[in-house]
């Protein structure tokens, strides 16, 4: 298995499938986060910040930005270690966040908040993965 961290899609495909209608019901969304050393803004922003420390301007905000998008902050932690399979590089923080539906959490990723807010994510993160998952109906 391969794995490629992103911090924008570079898939068209993936940007096509978070536009379709998705899965009934909610979502939950893994974040599979890897931070930068030093914060690096895109305006080129002279900063102090670790990576860690800018993406955690973007995570207070973006939490109030879910529960307004009918969302919820799940879980969120440290990776400690690694006990089965095997990466190049472990990642820094798992987050789990969940939607209502597929189309909620687009529209909060297309907001103008959301927008504003995000060059603290960009900034902070060297990488991450999302994988959208469903609870199974039994």
């Amino acid at each position: 298995m391969q794995f490629t961290n992103e911090v924008t899609p570079s898939d068209p495909k993936q940007i096509e499938e978070m536009m379709a209608e998705g899965p009934e019901g909610p979502i939950y969304m893994v974040n599979l986060l890897k931070f930068r050393d030093k914060a690096e803004y895109a305006d080129g922003r002279e900063t102090n910040l670790t990576g860690r420390e800018a993406y955690n301007i973007y995570a207070k905000e973006v939490t109030k930005l879910v529960e307004k998008f009918g969302g919820k902050a799940v879980f969120w932690g440290d990776t400690t270690a690694l006990l089965l399979g095997q990466v190049d590089e472990l990642w820094d923080e798992v987050a789990i966040v969940s939607y209502p539906s597929r189309a909620d959490l687009w529209k909060m990723s297309t907001s103008p908040e959301w927008q504003a807010i995000g060059v603290h994510r960009q900034a902070g993160l060297k990488g991450q993965l999302n994988i959208e998952t469903v609870q199974p109906k039994v």
